[in-house]
């Protein structure tokens, strides 16, 4: 299938198709005058580096395991394809420690907003001072 023909069935841009080739993603076969032909499989290819994306994984460590995406229609952890595993795994752990700064941030931002006149002020009026915003109490450390 040419690639105007890949990028109607998955809904992605002949332009994004190119980028994933350029980025080793997908491997075409390139036919004498120049054409690009993908397989069907391509097809599932290109939804499961989609779904890779939209989970927060770069073009980059989809390229190390584009090797162990399959034609299946369902995303899944292959056998004998620890490279995935270990990625996903490196993957799920930094989103959770961003999850957690991001936490940390909001904390941050409600104590100022504690502190701001109107609704969620103290109403005495007495502000935490700002050298205390985004302390954690020692007890809530552990």
């Amino acid at each position: 299938m040419r690639i105007g023909d890949l990028a109607h069935e998955t809904g992605v841009s002949r332009r994004l198709l190119r980028y994933y080739e350029e980025q080793g993603l997908l491997r075409p076969i390139r036919l004498d005058n120049g054409y690009r032909e993908y397989a069907e499989a391509d097809v599932a290819t290109v939804n499961h580096i989609r779904a890779l994306l939209a989970a927060g994984l770069s073009t980059a460590v989809i390229a190390k395991v584009v090797h162990c995406l399959h034609d299946r229609n369902e995303l899944r952890v292959p056998s004998g394809c620890p490279t995935f595993i270990g990625e996903l795994r490196r993957e799920r752990t930094r989103i959770t420690e961003a999850i957690a700064q991001l936490e940390r941030s909001r904390g941050i931002l409600d104590a100022v907003l504690d502190t701001a006149p109107g609704e969620g002020a103290d109403p005495s009026g007495e502000t935490a001072p700002m050298s205390q915003v985004g302390r954690v109490p020692r007890q809530a450390r552990a």
